[in-house]
């Protein structure tokens, strides 16, 4: 069997962005958003944002980079891909001027040949339908709508005029609203213009000079509307399934909705299961911006953003989870255990099998051989993405040393390295597009060890990455058979730019030889038409898992937390919904009662 863990672990080049709405510094972060997986000749790939290239594999499991050739649009983005006949073809995202469209029957060597745009379009998705017809859909706004088109084949042009298919309703469906936990709702009226004149006044400008259409503008930036974009369609026994990124890609509440129809370019109804892809919880949240796709032995998965956040607002990575449909037709995606590790069987599988293995390394004691102040190693084990342990110092051989507590069954080991503000000059030219940036062509190596131990005297080296020529920032071991261990120490040989090491977690999965949780009581009460609050008696558990979805064996949906309280924004006004929470801690996972809400 081969296992994988989220976010997927694939070399992520760092990005020099050039600050555009503030001071102009230079921010620095790695990033790769908005993938494109497809399957092509019996391979997979996956095009994501501002990589310079394409990942390829033959199982899932082990991706390989490859550069992509110069004459395409590297540094826009949302990079979208298709299967059309013999070809795949690519587009990528530019305002203001037509953007291309290319084709190549050789992913990865190339050529790739130039299709001439006639017009210009952010995030977009071609899909060509069983009769052979093309179809175009592209948006990315918070004041436009999703558009489609129907394309000719052959050239790319439009075949009549763009229609405008869905739109954000954040007052009805709560998980497009922005914010953490979707907490914000646009304003309106008054309020918002309120906010614009404000906004306008810190900026020092005076509204009389501003252009109504700037105003226009700039007052849907300040709404704090939610953007709709990231279009992906898929066909499924005979109907059409429109998917679509909500709220935004720096908050934990990233993901992606679904519409149906038996058109390609509507009606569009809103489907049952809603959002389709939605991960807030967890040690890297973020679910948007993805696409869907089956497999070689027909299971479906879907690709999407995982949000990080903190050094760029960008800054985000990959993920990958298993997605299937119902006997009703309702697409759905499983996300319970959404960053534990995660097996790949190269046949059909069950998308709601449980964990093989069980997070022991949350809360653990963990010491180092150094530290800054405020960025301690307990920050290694909190699952939380956002925060780290830094060293330091900058020399090779910094560790962590993590206790378990006992002798664990330990099966798997994540090692999840983080950026800190990282101040060097800029490797190369900035590329002056919509955001100006430069990506990082230059090869770096990320170098470990990690020895394990029974007894904290005698340790034996359990990984040794200490002569790998890749940079992987979040790398998984697995042992099947299972490593007997309490102690396990990481040092640090070598990372990126020669700076300070940081971890932002140190993970570490298996079994235990203890009893389950109790099935944990809760109470959950719809406050409105789309939030409601879930309130946890606590238990002996690690941690819970909120279920929810529109029947008792549908809850398709879910939110893992380490607390007892959490309110839940993510429901869709007038719809029934049930309710679950399950426990879970080193041995196992105990669920719970279903309730209706």
């Amino acid at each position: 069997m081969e296992y994988y863990c989220n976010p997927i672990n694939v070399t992520y080049r760092y990005q020099f962005n050039r600050d555009v709405y503030g001071s102009g510094e230079i921010q620095v972060a790695r990033e790769a958003a908005d993938p494109s997986m497809i399957t092509f000749q019996g391979t997979y790939y996956i095009f994501a944002s501002m990589t310079l290239g394409v990942w390829s594999s033959d199982d899932m499991v082990h991706w390989d980079y490859h550069r992509l050739p110069d004459n395409l649009p590297l540094y826009d983005y949302a990079p979208d891909v298709r299967v059309i006949g013999d070809y795949v073809y690519f587009s990528a995202s530019k305002r203001g001027e037509p953007c291309d469209f290319y084709r190549t029957k050789d992913v990865v060597n190339g050529p790739y040949e130039k299709i001439e745009g006639t017009f210009d379009f952010w995030d977009p998705n071609l899909f060509v339908d069983e009769d052979g017809r093309v179809y175009f859909y592209w948006g990315c706004s918070n004041n436009t709508p999703i558009y489609g088109v129907e394309m000719n084949p052959e050239t790319m042009r439009p075949l009549g005029e763009p229609k405008g298919l869905i739109e954000g309703k954040p007052y009805t469906q709560g998980y497009e609203r922005v914010g953490e936990d979707n907490a914000i709702l646009p304003l309106q009226g008054e309020e918002l213009e309120e906010a614009f004149q404000d906004f306008v006044r810190r900026a020092g400008g005076k509204l009389e000079e501003i252009p109504k259409e700037l105003q226009g503008m700039m007052k849907s930036f300040v709404s704090k509307a939610p953007f709709i974009e990231g279009a992906w369609m898929d066909k499924f026994q005979g109907k059409y399934y429109l998917q679509y990124a909500f709220s935004g890609a720096e908050y934990n509440v990233y993901g992606d909705g679904v519409y149906v129809s038996d058109s390609p370019l509507g009606p569009f109804t809103l489907a049952e299961n809603n959002p389709y892809s939605y991960k807030p919880g967890g040690f890297l949240p973020g679910a948007g911006h993805g696409s869907t796709m089956q497999d070689k032995n027909g299971n479906l998965w879907h690709a999407a953003t995982m949000r990080i956040s903190v050094n760029h607002s960008m800054e985000r990575r990959v993920g990958l989870w298993p997605a299937g449909m119902d006997a009703d037709g309702e697409l759905f995606c499983n996300q319970r255990y959404g960053d534990w590790p995660c097996a790949v069987e190269q046949a059909e599988m069950d998308p709601w099998r449980d964990p093989e293995w069980y997070l022991l390394s949350y809360g653990k004691t963990v010491t180092a051989s150094s530290m800054e102040e405020g960025k301690g190693p307990e920050l290694a084990v909190n699952e939380n993405v956002q925060n780290w342990w830094r060293a330091a110092d900058c020399k090779p051989g910094e560790w962590l040393l993590l206790d378990l507590g006992k002798v664990y069954d330990v099966h798997a080991v994540q090692v999840n390295f983080a950026d800190d503000h990282i101040d060097i000059p800029v490797p190369g030219e900035i590329v002056e597009i919509t955001q100006p940036r430069y990506i990082e062509e230059h090869p770096h190596v990320t170098r470990f060890t990690v020895e394990g131990s029974a007894d904290g005297e005698t340790y034996r080296m359990l990984w040794d990455q200490s002569e790998t020529e890749t940079d992987l920032p979040h790398s998984l071991k697995v042992w099947e058979s299972g490593e007997q261990v309490r102690f396990l120490k990481l040092t640090i040989l070598e990372i990126p730019y020669g700076l300070n090491p940081c971890i932002s977690g140190f993970r570490v999965f298996g079994k235990g030889d203890g009893a389950k949780p109790e099935a944990p009581e809760f109470t959950a009460v719809r406050t409105n038409g789309i939030d409601m609050e879930v309130d946890i008696a606590p238990t002996d558990a690690m941690g819970y898992n909120i279920l929810w979805g529109s029947a008792p064996e549908k809850l398709y949906h879910s939110y893992l937390l380490f607390g007892t309280k959490q309110r839940v924004g993510a429901l869709v006004e007038g719809r029934e919904y049930y309710v679950r929470v399950d426990a879970f801690n080193e041995n196992g996972i105990t669920e719970g009662t279903v309730k209706k809400l």
